[in-house]
């Protein structure tokens, strides 16, 4: 087996542990082994030439996430992003551990790190490529359930934000995404708003 299915087989055993359950259309998944494969595909739709360490981060980039929740922090913005902060540097450092298991090399691992972490998005295309998949994971598999719990205003300034740390070609993927009407009023509102800036 090759190094990079080795590290896929070893990050996909490590998600299957999570606790939690996603459903999606009538069948159980852990949940951030559902996340990691569908990520994984974005990944690949957007950058069929992806690189090796762009296809590894894909796989491990939540990597137990569910570990430390978000409930173990308290609330308040300040909080929440201590919290995400601690959550990247997590993820980093079990794919750090599990990359060093299957033999790869620093420069390898460290490319992945940053991925991971997301350093220099709008820079780094494959840090890009990483953003634009995760939000078009969340748009196809969570937006439509996530939308109706919210006040409008407030969806629309969620997706403004999560659209500005996307590129035009992660727009065009989202657009062409089935929504519903109400759905997808809420995404041109949020992408208007971006444009008038």
């Amino acid at each position: 087996m090759s190094k990079l299915h080795e590290a896929y087989r070893l990050f996909d055993d490590y998600n299957r542990k999570d606790p939690n359950v996603f459903i999606w259309d009538g069948n159980s998944y852990p949940r951030e082994l559902f996340f990691a494969i569908k990520l994984h595909e974005w990944v690949l739709k957007l950058s069929p030439q992806a690189g090796e360490a762009l296809l590894l981060a894909s796989k491990c980039q939540h990597i137990g996430r569910w570990e430390i929740p978000r409930d173990s922090y308290p609330g308040g913005r300040d909080s929440y992003l201590k919290w995400r902060r601690d959550l990247a540097a997590f993820h980093a450092e079990k794919a750090t551990e599990i990359l060093e298991q299957v033999g790869y090399d620093e420069e390898t691992i460290s490319r992945v790190r940053r991925i991971v972490l997301k350093q220099k998005i709008k820079v780094e295309p494959e840090v890009q490529t990483i953003e634009n998949a995760l939000c078009l994971v969340f748009l196809e598999f969570q937006y439509e359930e996530f939308y109706t719990r919210y006040p409008a205003e407030k969806v629309v300034n969620i997706l403004k934000k999560s659209l500005l740390k996307m590129d035009g070609h992660g727009h065009e993927f989202a657009l062409a995404l089935s929504f519903s009407e109400e759905g997808l009023s809420h995404i041109r509102e949020a992408l208007k708003l971006i444009a008038e800036k």
